[in-house]
């Protein structure tokens, strides 16, 4: 085994230990979390034993942990793909041609606009419903609608609408959702997808 390979199942192990603890920390005090750490841990490759602490005991979203989570579910996404850029999962060259790719990839491209128009619709729809004082549409399923596809309209509708402009997990969570977006869609064009 190599030494990258030791360095990230020990770097997620501290990232699955630190999370548990953190979960602790936010259950049983009201100050003393380590959430800096645990965000230097992800960028430090812990993200995967983060996630996995998150989705075994504790899947429960709330305004304060979302932020978070957005942040290590795309950090995650990232470094995945960096991993398999280093392990040589990819073409024998590298493209950035992205218009010949959705060019070439029309379903993929349809999709993406079909997700873009719902996302901006359904941005829109809660802020219509905040306006008129109506039930809300939850967190959870705007980010999780930027997160398959929608990212652009969600950030679209957040400017023209003026919605959720003061939200950290919104405003610097769906430009992070686009750039994981666009790493992803980058490694898939020289895979040879």
């Amino acid at each position: 085994m190599e030494i990258f390979d030791c360095y990230l199942m020990i770097i997620n192990m501290i990232g699955f230990i630190l999370s548990v603890l953190n979960m602790w920390l936010y259950s049983h005090t009201a100050k003393g979390r380590i959430d800096a750490l645990l965000t230097v841990i992800s960028l430090a490759g812990g993200s995967f034993g983060i996630l996995t602490a998150i989705l075994l005991l504790d899947r429960k979203t709330t305004k304060g942990n979302m932020m978070f989570r957005v942040f290590t579910a795309c950090v995650f996404v990232i470094q995945v793909i960096m991993l398999l850029m280093l392990k040589g999962y990819h073409a024998d060259h590298i493209t950035f041609a992205f218009w010949t790719f959705f060019h070439q990839h029309k379903i993929l491209t349809v999709y993406l606009g079909i997700m873009n128009i719902i996302t901006f619709a359904v941005f829109a729809m809660d802020k219509f419903h905040a306006v008129k004082g109506r039930r809300r549409i939850r967190i959870v399923t705007l980010l999780g609608l930027a997160f398959a596809g929608g990212s652009l309209g969600g950030l679209f509708a957040m400017y023209l609408c003026k919605h959720k402009t003061q939200k950290d997990y919104f405003t610097l969570g769906i430009p992070l959702i686009i750039l994981m977006q666009m790493a992803v869609i980058f490694y898939m064009m020289n895979i040879g997808w």
